[in-house]
């Protein structure tokens, strides 16, 4: 049985364990969207503390599509020098890193209320995120085929500065996520209505970014599984699309949940998100992340270990303890040898 210290293949990239550092918003990045010492220190640390794989925040592919005014971006070349400082360092701790890709559409910074930007909101569907949240404007045909141009972009310029993978943002009711959801799409067009038509834009960009997206290097998508509301995007349209992506060059699915409505009605608890990497992984044939209230490192081995999922992405434990790669090593009784020099006292 795979435990959680046992090495994972992505194309070219083999993994030193499962443990992956989910993508989490840190709002320290420069106005124009550059990473700072912030995020240096902030993925570097987990490098240190063990992690095999380190994913970034939510880095948007232009500058009205992040979240807010300091969040990372990757829509021009000026971010390429500050974030391969940080590949660097994260290469030279023996840990990989991988860039998450995004654009928050009806959730973007200038959706909030009172905002007075003339920054054009932008979505699949004139369909607000909430009450008192601006509407945003329908993107015409060209305009998504210009916003699949610009995920293609950005993966360049993620390649140029020496990540090891990417990750399509397809969750937690960003762009991607509001083309899937019948609930955010009304469209009448090719892509809106049927199934294959809601996924349409994700199955574009995917294809587009693997074109230009070194072939030695992985591609993963996070998508939320269900929206937690009826005749919402749910986990058997999950599955399908999986299916789907792992034919176009997508290597796992990291498998989140919900994000797209404040109407959603989430039984969070401990890994409530398992079930969903579990079945996507079995039913799609394809390599999952489990993430959500993982939190000790025996309960990560366990999913790893009874095969519901192939890397376990920790999230608010990270932020907790920068260290959970090295202390569940010991937790586990595992006797790896990545300990940093500098940190040897520390290791019984």
């Amino acid at each position: 049985m795979p435990t959680l210290f046992d090495p994972i293949q992505l194309r070219s990239v083999t993994l030193r364990n499962r443990i992956m550092v989910s993508p989490m918003c840190q709002y320290s990045a420069e106005n124009d969207g550059s990473a700072t010492d912030w995020h240096l220190v902030h993925l570097g640390s987990r490098a240190i503390g063990g992690a095999g794989l380190i994913m970034t925040e939510m880095s948007s592919i232009e500058s009205k599509g992040r979240l807010s005014h300091n969040d990372l971006g990757i829509y021009d070349d000026m971010h390429i020098k500050p974030l391969n400082k940080i590949v660097n360092f994260i290469h030279d701790q023996g840990a990989f890193v991988g860039m998450q890709l995004g654009h928050s559409g009806r959730k973007a910074w200038t959706s909030s209320k009172g905002d007075e930007s003339s920054e054009r909101l932008v979505a699949p569907s004139a369909i607000s995120f909430a009450e008192g949240w601006k509407t945003p404007e329908a993107l015409t045909e060209n305009e998504i085929s210009e916003m699949i141009d610009k995920y293609a972009a950005a993966a360049i310029r993620a390649d140029k500065a020496g990540f090891d993978g990417l990750e399509i943002h397809a969750a937690h009711g960003y762009l991607v996520h509001q083309f899937l959801s019948p609930l955010s799409n009304s469209r009448t067009d090719s892509f809106g209505g049927s199934f294959d038509n809601r996924i349409r834009f994700l199955e574009m960009i995917v294809s587009e970014v693997r074109k230009v997206f070194p072939k030695e290097k992985f591609l993963s998508v996070r998508i939320s599984c269900t929206d937690w509301i009826d005749g919402g995007w749910n986990l058997e349209e999950s599955v399908r699309l999986a299916t789907k992506l792992s034919t176009l060059g997508v290597d796992f699915m990291d498998c989140s949940s919900g994000g797209l409505s404040p109407q959603q009605q989430i039984p969070i608890g401990p890994g409530y998100q398992v079930p969903f990497s579990e079945a996507i992984k079995h039913e799609a044939g394809i390599n999952t992340a489990a993430v959500g209230m993982i939190t000790t490192s025996i309960f990560a081995n366990e999913i790893v270990e009874e095969k519901k999922a192939d890397l376990v992405a920790i999230g608010k434990e990270s932020l907790r303890n920068p260290n959970f790669g090295l202390t569940a090593s010991l937790d586990l009784n595992n006797q790896i040898d990545y300990w940093p020099d500098q940190y040897r006292l520390a290791r019984p």
